[in-house]
């Protein structure tokens, strides 16, 4: 009986020493990050990618102007990350577009800081376009609130189109996002759906299943055990008109002519949710369905490596030349955009396959100190490379600070190397996750910089979480 007290008193020291360490630890962080340190080693585990990362000791930053330095040299162009602000200025309306916008001012808002004019270009893959995307489903659906139409005519869809891009724009956003996220008036008017109102969908869909699946979605489980995505194509296919078709014939909705169909109908599902549920929860469920999908492919666009390839080809140990060269061609792929961290992960396997099948068999991410980070755009001065994470994040616009955004601060690990020279799925659910090992040396970095002191913090925390779990 004396034994098991002692271990009850010394799990309650050990508790109170945790607890104290971890108050420390959240004052003392903020001081860590404020300090712009050079890319520090890789000690994050891969299971922090695996799922969606929850609130953690380690918060992210915000990468804002307010924090960005004067840039030394005016002569030179400014560094992607410097933001410039757009001159706003009052819409010009065609007046022929039947809605009241203030109605879904919110939203519009929201659009306009996520395509913002500085921005745009560097978030549209992740932020701008998949935001863009919902306000147009929700503007299908509140466009009809009052009647039995789910989508618009085509006069009206040009005026109404039209109208959204030139608010969106009076309000700071880029004037370049139809082209950049490849959205037309067309897409408000459900193209070659055979269903457009109300009653006819009602008819055909199980809405009660519907809204049921798509009413509330679990960011956590969407993307790895979809509920929404299921149902909204099973009710797609159902107005189509294919749903037959399929079952008697598995390869013809294969052809292009059903894909398109399908894809209009889809369409058309989200703006009959925009009708049924409030245009922020809607806005929500849409933006989470965006991310399940956008964090599944490699945006990035690689040129074939030949100089990586010829400088590493023989590379076993660490080298100047092949780390030179693949550094150099980073630097190429750091002026593209700004990536999740799911995607740098899948673009590092990508990247790295075409490396294997041009004969370079050693792991060159290890030996030159190639972080997820460097598959993403950069600060000012390419100090730091910013992943943003895998679930939905917005742009924020303050008068004060300017346009901002959140990257991950718990990202700074090593590239994953790919185990061959074929691309295979890479999944980020468990169980079936498959992930490539990551390097688990914890060397310093090749081009001479020493442990940050928020790696050692991290590793005493690491002790201190492994030693509670012994308890």
């Amino acid at each position: 009986m004396d034994c098991f007290q002692t271990i009850s008193r010394l799990k309650g020291l050990f508790c109170q020493q945790l607890l104290f360490f971890i108050i420390w630890l959240s004052r003392f962080q903020y001081v860590v990050a404020s300090q712009m340190l050079p890319k520090p080693s890789h000690v994050t585990s891969i299971s922090e990618l695996a799922n969606p990362p929850g609130t953690g000791l380690f918060d992210p930053i915000e990468i804002s102007p307010a924090v960005i330095p004067h840039n030394p040299f005016p002569s030179e162009p400014l560094p992607p990350m410097y933001p410039t602000f757009p001159t706003t200025y009052e819409p010009n309306l065609t007046g022929k577009c039947p809605v009241n916008f203030s109605a879904i001012s919110s939203i519009m808002g929201k659009t306009a800081s996520d395509c913002s004019q500085p921005l745009a270009p560097l978030v549209g893959n992740v932020i701008c376009c998949p935001q863009l995307g919902s306000l147009l489903h929700i503007f299908q659906g509140f466009h009809g609130i009052n009647s039995d139409f789910l989508v618009l005519q085509n006069a009206a869809a040009n005026d109404c189109f039209s109208d959204i891009v030139s608010i969106l724009v009076s309000k700071g956003a880029n004037t370049t996002i139809s082209t950049l996220c490849s959205v037309k008036p067309s897409n408000l008017t459900g193209g070659s759906c055979p269903v457009k109102n109300v009653s006819a969908f009602e008819k055909i869909v199980n809405t009660s299943k519907l809204l049921d699946a798509c009413g509330t979605i679990d960011l956590l489980k969407e993307c790895c055990r979809p509920i929404c995505q299921p149902a909204i194509m099973e009710a797609a296919l159902q107005i189509s008109g294919t749903q037959l078709t399929m079952n008697e014939n598995k390869n013809v909705v294969g052809e292009p002519n059903h894909i398109d169909t399908i894809t209009d109908c889809k369409g058309v599902v989200y703006s009959y949710l925009s009708k049924k549920l409030s245009a922020d929860a809607a806005n929500t469920a849409f933006r989470i369905l965006s991310s399940c999908k956008v964090n599944k492919v490699c945006p990035l666009d690689f040129k074939e490596p030949s100089e990586v390839i010829e400088a590493c080809h023989n590379a076993a140990a660490p080298n100047p030349s092949c780390c030179s060269s693949l550094n150099a061609y980073i630097a190429g792929i750091q002026k593209q955009m700004l990536i999740t961290n799911k995607q740098a992960i899948i673009c590092a396997t990508v990247f790295g396959t075409m490396l294997r099948k041009g004969g370079v068999m050693t792991n060159i991410y290890d030996l030159c100190d190639i972080d997820l980070k460097d598959f993403s755009i950069q600060e000012a001065y390419g100090q730091e490379g910013c992943l943003l994470r895998s679930y939905p994040v917005d742009v924020i616009f303050d008068n004060s600070t300017g346009y901002s955004f959140t990257c991950d601060l718990a990202d700074n690990i090593g590239a994953p190397w790919p185990l061959s020279s074929s691309i295979s799925s890479l999944s980020f659910c468990a169980p079936e996750m498959s992930l490539p090992a990551l390097p688990t040396s914890q060397t310093l970095k090749n081009s001479g910089y020493h442990e940050s002191m928020l790696e050692v913090v991290m590793s005493i925390f690491s002790f201190f979480a492994f030693s509670a779990l012994l308890y």
